[in-house]
């Protein structure tokens, strides 16, 4: 596939009664549809312009790096920003193109390897584009067909009754004691439906790889993406008489931003909120992106091997302290099972090229990492959503993330096929991709963890994927009715590549 990808799992906002070729036009592949030391003076020559990177150096983990580790960093023209010592992974930067090469060669660096090709700092804002907030009819025409048990908008989350969310609230709307952690491009805590339930204790500022607590610092501004926003309304928007319901709206969430201005996640960011979460009491986090600036990364390369190294080792500790991590599968139709795959935007932050990649051998991060929840869309007729990535053995879990409603209408009084929350400025849009799977599966985990307190990550987890309705392959998988199938399903009833183990049940998860 060659098409150009969105950064994130996701589309941009899209708003009540936009036309839904507009809506789908940002979501990939679907057609016609919507510092510690100073360089010494020994250091490799560097010009005075030379524009610095940022790196992973990944040591034995312990008590930090050596003495002798950090002088080597110095010597080789490179300053350290953070050290996540319990896990091995130094945050530094240089602008010595050799660092990374010359780095590796230190005794006591496992690996290392810079983690993105723009400079620092990244690239400027790019505009999204203000979603159009919902008209007063339009509220209205959903405030009319809510009953009372209902929020206003919750009519159109035709999403919720799809997972038995409704049901589930009927018994319990989950713990305060459970805070899911939206590692994202930030989130607007001051919109009523996100307000009520905001950790603000477990939200954080990661953008740079080192932690930034001042208020509000989790907040995407002006201009930056909605996409935390929406993914933290999905996961806990409070039953309050306002806009939407969460899946779990009676938990908490948090906000830790990693994204830049630009849209960026990169692995220094991406270490630091899974570390941040594994040290704040967080209880699930949801990663609806994959980590630039490769969509696929490579071991046999060694700065695409330290980057998986950093993460897997932060994803392993935030587990190893009791949190489960959940992340999209991506939208590019792509079978992650396959023997080969091609990589069109990869490096996204440089000049891509067409690179044909073997997914068992080059992973999505977070997304391919042992451990992670791997999440798939449906849409509102409940199979597999025409963008959704999918592949036997890497899908483990399947939940609603909208699709075009030309090929998966909603039953009435929902009236569009996407996912409608919350977004920055105190408004509700719409939204689609599995960056909007992924937050209905944490959501889930959230109530499993309020049913289960003293659970572990890992029977959390195995919770999760026994209380799922098994959902056999759509087969054939037609989705636009042109008689060609547009992805083949693998794997019996019970566990296949386009539902794993199948679809999220919240209601199984706080009655069972």
């Amino acid at each position: 596939m060659t098409a150009p990808h969105s950064r994130s799992r996701r589309a941009v906002a899209i708003p009540v009664g936009m036309v839904m070729a507009s809506a789908f036009a940002f979501l990939p592949n679907i057609q016609a549809v919507a510092a510690d030391a100073a360089p010494s003076a020994g250091a490799s020559a560097v010009t005075a312009d030379a524009t610095s990177l940022s790196y992973v150096v990944n040591v034995f983990p312990g008590f930090g790096p050596s003495q002798y580790v950090k002088k080597a960093i110095a010597r080789a023209g490179g300053t350290i920003v953070t050290s996540y010592d319990r896990i091995g992974v130094i945050v530094v930067h240089s602008a010595n193109p050799d660092f990374a090469k010359v780095i590796r060669k230190v005794p006591g660096v496992q690996s290392a390897g810079n983690t993105r090709n723009a400079p620092l700092p990244a690239q400027s804002t790019t505009d999204e584009g203000a979603p159009k907030v919902l008209s007063a009819a339009e509220v209205a025409s959903a405030t009319a067909d809510a009953t009372a048990a209902q929020d206003p908008l919750e009519p159109l989350q035709w999403d919720l009754p799809a997972i038995k969310a409704d049901k589930a609230h009927e018994k319990t709307l989950g713990s305060r004691k459970v805070t899911v952690a939206v590692i994202d491009t930030g989130v607007d805590d001051t919109h009523p439906d996100i307000a009520p339930n905001f950790d603000r204790a477990a939200s954080v500022n990661c953008v740079t790889g080192k932690p930034d607590t001042t208020d509000g610092a989790w907040r995407p501004t002006a201009g930056e993406s909605p996409h935390g926003t929406h993914v933290a309304g999905e996961i806990a928007a409070a039953k309050n008489g306002v806009g939407v319901t969460g899946v779990a709206p009676g938990v908490k969430v948090s906000g830790i931003k990693v994204s830049t201005t630009a849209g960026y996640f990169y692995t220094e960011a991406v270490v630091c909120g899974f570390v941040w979460a594994a040290e704040h009491g967080v209880d699930v986090t949801n990663n609806s992106y994959y980590t630039d600036p490769w969509y696929f990364n490579c071991k046999n390369d060694p700065d695409q091997k330290a980057l998986v190294d950093a993460i897997t080792r932060a994803t392993q500790y935030a587990e190893h302290k009791g949190v489960v991590n959940v992340a999209a599968a991506g939208n590019e139709n792509y079978d992650l099972a396959a023997d080969e795959i091609t990589d069109p935007v990869s490096p996204n932050d440089a000049t891509p090229s067409d690179r044909v990649i073997d997914p068992s051998k080059c992973y999505d991060i977070p997304t391919q990492l042992p451990g992670v929840v791997t999440v798939a869309s449906t849409g509102a007729k409940g199979i597999k959503s025409s963008f959704s990535n999918h592949g036997l053995g890497v899908i483990d879990i399947a939940a609603p993330g909208g699709d075009s409603t030309r090929f998966q209408t909603p039953a009435p009084p929902a009236t569009s096929g996407l996912i409608l929350g919350p977004l920055p400025g105190g408004t509700w849009g719409y939204m689609a991709g599995t960056s909007m799977a992924s937050p209905h599966v944490a959501g889930v985990a959230a109530l499993i963890k309020s049913t289960h307190p003293h659970a572990s990550a890992a029977l959390v987890k195995a919770l999760l994927y026994a209380e799922a309705d098994a959902t056999p392959c759509t087969d054939p998988y037609d989705i636009n009715g042109d008689g060609k199938v547009d992805a083949v399903c693998e794997g019996p009833k019970n566990y296949n590549g386009f539902y794993g183990h199948g679809v999220a049940d919240a209601l199984d998860a706080v009655t069972k």
